[in-house]
């Protein structure tokens, strides 16, 4: 290896050790889990591919529901707030950005279907670069970007 920093070094080196890794699951902390899987599989299309009962680090009651999108590897973990600190969280869990993106294949119909479903978009359809755009909130406020081919 060429004259690099060591902390260079251990990155490449544990880089070569990830090459099957993946993305599993991202967290929405939100306010009640039926809500999330009727916005979810609703108003969004996702499946819902867990909904199975759980414990807290301490024994308490709780679920592990995950929804993806049809066809995705990575899926959503909806996980109910526990507490005024995750309470605190529910929808504004990138600090008013858009913190997630919904990438689809017909954007037209994608929009259609899901203000056709109650879905609130802040901002109208645009083309950028990258393609079409419009940002919506989800149940609790979180702004998503639905993207699309240009």
């Amino acid at each position: 290896m060429p004259d690099v920093p060591p902390f260079l070094g251990r990155a490449i080196a544990a880089h070569r050790t990830l090459m099957m890794v993946r993305l599993d699951l991202i967290t929405i902390v939100v306010d009640d889990y039926d809500d999330a899987i009727a916005f979810f599989t609703g108003a969004l299309g996702f499946d819902l591919v867990e909904d199975s009962p759980s414990l807290t680090n301490d024994g308490r009651p709780k679920r592990w529901v995950v929804v993806r999108p049809p066809g995705a590897e990575t899926g959503v973990l909806l996980a109910r707030a526990d507490g005024p600190h995750q309470a605190a969280v529910v929808g504004n869990q990138a600090a008013g950005r858009v913190g997630f993106f919904l990438r689809v294949e017909d954007f037209d119909a994608a929009h259609a279907r899901m203000t056709a479903a109650g879905v609130e978009f802040v901002s109208p359809p645009r083309t950028e670069p990258y393609g079409r755009l419009a940002v919506f909130l989800d149940l609790a406020g979180n702004r998503w970007d639905l993207l699309g081919p240009a």
